[in-house]
């Protein structure tokens, strides 16, 4: 079995930085071509696709803010007008909440991010599924984290969002198996982006802290790494994988 993804569409919603900017390379490094959503930094989504295309593949950047579905019907429309299918859809846009409490949560808060990590999936998921069972394979994941295991204090909205995204590929891995569609979750833990290292700043209490600081506290000596959370995604969409459906892998060294 080949990780080789040759002839194949993926669709990478946040594709433009951190996780889902690996996740788009890698994709493309295995061989296809992909789609590239952003909702802002559209000079940064322009780079991930001329790092696609010098691969030889292509690639085109597509904003729309995924928690809005009448933007995501037109973005899905202009990816197949563009590409002519989608066989792989990573759903991967995530935003943080804030930190507080239940009692103390905005509800305005509470409804950002919920539709960003339980809404917008299933939005994209509506969308690209008709067309994705057209093709002999369809992959969906789900980009969740190990937050779901702990439901740690002062995350409400973020572990509800995350939650909520995993019942929604536990429940399209069974609707939708009899198209030979997959729908997997890859779930990390900390992880060195811009989110990770403003959230281990505000854990420690540290402004401007260096998230590699923590190395050393962490399993195999590092913090994981984007490239780490992508080569999971691109096992799971590919012939490698013939059988897992419905299965959370977690990206965290075995815990910490």
């Amino acid at each position: 079995m080949k990780m080789d993804l040759t002839g194949r569409v993926a669709l990478v919603t946040g594709g433009s930085r951190g996780i889902g900017r690996a996740i788009a390379l890698a994709l493309a490094q295995a061989g296809a071509d992909v789609a590239v959503n952003y909702r802002r930094g559209k000079d940064e989504a322009d780079e991930v696709v001329a790092e696609i295309t010098k691969m030889g593949r292509k690639a085109k950047a597509y904003a729309a803010s995924v928690e809005n579905f009448e933007e995501d019907q037109v973005m899905v429309a202009d990816v197949l007008k563009d590409f002519g299918s989608i066989g792989i859809l990573v759903n991967n846009a995530g935003i943080a909440s804030r930190g507080q409490t239940v009692a103390d949560t905005d509800p305005l808060e509470l409804e950002r991010v919920l539709r960003v990590h339980a809404l917008a999936p299933h939005f994209m998921s509506k969308l690209v599924i008709p067309h994705m069972r057209k093709e002999k394979r369809g992959d969906i994941i789900i980009i969740s984290s190990v937050a779901t295991l702990h439901h740690a204090a002062n995350g409400g909205p973020y572990n509800m969002g995350k939650a909520a995204g995993e019942a929604l590929a536990l429940t399209l891995a069974k609707e939708e198996r009899k198209h030979g569609i997959r729908t997997n979750i890859v779930a990390p833990g900390l992880t060195a982006t811009d989110m990770g290292s403003r959230l281990a700043a505000a854990r420690a209490g540290k402004k401007g802290m260096d998230i590699h600081d923590l190395d050393a506290t962490m399993p195999f000596g590092h913090v994981c790494s984007p490239e780490e959370v992508a080569a999971a995604v691109v096992y799971f969409v590919s012939d490698a994988n013939p059988y897992a459906n419905g299965q959370k892998l977690n990206i965290d060294g075995g815990g910490n």
